[in-house]
């Protein structure tokens, strides 16, 4: 079984992915440096984990309850608003724009 940390790293992916996002519009949208994110996913540093704090910004970011994001990437991935999930057209995704 994957360390909680490691769940939240996959959902994470599974997020960015579902809603077209990139490291650097997530980094954007949690007041965070491209590089910060990029170290938090990739799991490797000692201190650049996921905080608490970040749940919270993650939380508001994607409009997905806290526990929600810890139940894994489907399941979150399931709450994920509508109006913020990427577009497939034509077997490519894109983002919706309100």
């Amino acid at each position: 079984m994957p360390s909680t940390e490691a769940l939240l790293r996959l959902t994470v992916s599974a997020l960015m992915y579902a809603t077209g996002e990139t490291q650097s519009d997530l980094a954007r949208g949690l007041r965070l440096s491209q590089g910060q994110v990029s170290r938090k996913q990739a799991g490797s540093d000692k201190g650049s984990s996921w905080t608490l704090g970040d749940l919270d910004r993650l939380s508001a970011h994607y409009g997905i309850p806290v526990p929600d994001l810890l139940c894994g990437a489907d399941h979150a991935v399931s709450r994920l608003p509508t109006q913020r999930r990427a577009a497939t057209v034509g077997g490519l995704q894109t983002t919706i724009t309100p």
